[in-house]
């Protein structure tokens, strides 16, 4: 019997990824879906938009605040979910990334 081989070798283990966070972003995207549309975030936006939410997210939670009053979610999630959406945004749609910085 041959020795089992699998070239995945410099591949993105996503097994480390922890699963409790991701599906709370999941969560969230669901919530997104409802109220917008499923993936209405990959027509691309202002980067700023994006960036503005997560930081709202994130002073929400440092000021005490858990839960967003509006879904119900967790506001690290939804600032976890902002900045994923960043992520993808810089290479999707790069000319909508208006940063200060990014003008120069």
């Amino acid at each position: 019997m041959s020795e089992f081989k699998k070239h995945d070798e410099g591949k993105a283990q996503l097994s480390f990824l922890p699963l409790g966070p991701l599906s709370k972003i999941a969560e969230v995207l669901e919530f997104g879906a409802k109220k917008y549309s499923r993936s209405n975030w990959r027509k691309g936006c202002n980067h700023n938009r994006y960036m503005d939410a997560a930081l709202r997210h994130l002073l929400s939670h440092n000021e005490g605040e858990d839960l967003d009053p509006e879904s119900g979610l967790t506001h690290l999630a939804h600032a976890g979910c902002c900045i994923l959406f960043l992520i993808e945004l810089q290479k999707t749609h790069p000319e909508l990334d208006y940063r200060e910085n990014s003008l120069e």
